[in-house]
């Protein structure tokens, strides 16, 4: 993992905050499964961390919540980045004791386990590979979903899983949409990201030449609709960008393109067309 494609300059996904229908069977899952640590947590609420400062992801459970709903936009996945391979097969050997089924794949740029929370929010946990190991060509990298070696993985690391590294990011997160050209519009002419690489139905944008920060697809229907704030799955993400000239930059670009940008305490709302929430924050180191 390299910290470059999550610093300043780049812009990236700092925080993921998804409704749960039952906060403590969650909490369970996300410590003893994937490794996390609890930095706060209320009644309802319960902010996740690695290196116990760092929010990475949030998790609530509000009053009436609903099951996840179906072919609507959304959540997609999160995933996880681990700092390096050894790390990736630690939890794959501690996944294998667990029983809880999974997927994997290997995409040139990175090697990835899929699986989902009790809720049905998906899950990525994964490990690049050097960047100079990434081909790129006109600004297009090469990207593709092959069968990981999962043997190979599994013998790479005799060390037990300890939870999540304190390096641990939130490497990208991966969103159900309902129109790609307005999606390309608001991400790219707006908020200024780059398209990097595409797959039937689906773009995938960065900053920094980083293979990707977001994945955008129509996979479940092109028009599909918003889900129920009381749905379990996505509530909001933040994106951090390097300074305040580049949030305001961003902010100009997003009401060019006729996004709503609404100003709170300590940072810009602004949704995609798809009705996913987006929270713009500037990094504070």
């Amino acid at each position: 993992m390299e910290k470059k494609f999550f610093q300043p300059p780049t812009v990236y996904v700092g925080e993921v905050n998804i409704n749960v229908t039952d906060l403590e069977t969650s909490l369970e899952f996300y410590k003893r499964i994937i490794g996390f640590q609890v930095l706060e947590q209320t009644n309802n609420k319960a902010v996740l961390t690695a290196d116990g400062k760092t929010p990475l992801l949030t998790l609530e459970q509000p009053d009436g919540v609903l099951p996840k709903e179906d072919r609507k936009t959304g959540l997609y996945h999160f995933a996880i980045l681990l700092p390096d391979r050894s790390q990736l097969s630690s939890f794959l050997n501690h996944i294998a004791r667990t029983g809880i089924r999974l997927g994997a794949s290997d995409h040139y740029v990175s090697e990835a386990l899929y699986l989902s929370d009790p809720d049905g929010n998906g899950i990525e946990v994964y490990r690049d590979r050097p960047a100079e190991e990434w081909n790129w060509a006109n600004g297009q990298v090469a990207m593709a979903t092959e069968p990981l070696e999962g043997q190979s993985l599994l013998a790479e690391s005799n060390e037990p899983w300890n939870g999540l590294p304190e390096a641990t990011v939130m490497g990208h997160i991966h969103l159900h949409v309902a129109d790609l050209t307005k999606t390309k519009e608001f991400y790219i002419d707006g908020l200024g990201f780059n398209v990097v690489t595409t797959y039937p139905g689906a773009l995938f944008i960065s900053t920094g030449d980083y293979h990707h920060h977001m994945g955008l697809n129509i996979w479940n229907g092109e028009g599909a609709q918003k889900p129920s704030s009381k749905s379990a799955g996505l509530n909001w993400y933040t994106l951090i960008f390097p300074d305040e000239n580049a949030r305001s930059e961003a902010i100009a670009g997003l009401k060019k393109v006729g996004a709503e940008v609404t100003e709170e305490a300590d940072y810009y709302r602004t949704e995609d067309p798809a009705g996913n929430s987006i929270r713009l924050y500037v990094f504070k180191g």
